[in-house]
């Protein structure tokens, strides 16, 4: 699979940093071509810029839809020769248009056991409903939110006097170990979709 990877954002870019780290360190073989994001003033764009990343900044106001903002998106993409789409905090739902353009070729990391606890305030949902385990998930995109096939996951305990802060900060340390990680699987290649499932085939 072609190796220049994107990554979409809309805040800090805590997991690009984790991406561009493992490029930097050569656990993930791969270069991340380009960051976009759908806000101008993202923290993000500068830890890109400071890693000699090229970034783009559009604005979905300047598109009458999602449908022409996401394919604006796509052809900034393959302009780029982009082969993987890795979403960090981008906070948009993705359209047909980038799907189609991307197939099985978007992932996203959650803070969450998925399928439990989709969508905003993750960490929040896990503590009101009592749960004592949670975690991390990096996952295969598709037209349903936060239900693509799961590619990786990873545990996190939730401590009895735990707030969202600190279940986030612990949820996050596996959200960027294991990100670089999925992303480096699903290069390699060997692996097939069958329903809800990413399947690793034997070699």
């Amino acid at each position: 699979m072609n190796r220049r990877l994107a990554a979409l954002i809309s805040g800090r870019g805590s997991n690009l940093q984790a991406i561009i780290d493992a490029v930097t360190t050569r656990r993930l073989d791969a270069t991340v071509a380009v960051v976009l994001s759908n806000r101008s003033a993202a923290p993000g764009l500068q830890r890109a810029r400071e890693a000699g990343i090229e970034t783009i900044y559009l604005s979905p106001r300047e598109y009458p839809d999602r449908d022409a903002y996401d394919r604006a998106i796509a052809g900034a993409l393959q302009a780029r020769e982009v082969g993987l789409v890795c979403l960090a905090g981008f906070m948009r739902l993705i359209g047909r248009p980038l799907l189609d353009a991307f197939p099985n070729r978007i992932l996203n990391v959650h803070p969450s056991l998925l399928p439990a606890f989709p969508g905003l305030e993750a960490q929040r949902q896990a503590l009101e409903h009592g749960v004592r385990v949670s975690g991390a998930t990096v996952h295969l995109v598709n037209a349903e939110l936060d239900a693509g096939p799961i590619i990786l996951q990873a545990a996190v305990l939730v401590l009895p006097d735990d707030s969202v802060e600190t279940l986030s900060a612990r949820i996050l340390e596996e959200e960027h170990r294991i990100y670089p990680e999925a992303i480096r699987l699903v290069l390699e290649g060997g692996w097939v979709v069958e329903g809800r499932r990413f399947v690793r085939r034997a070699r």
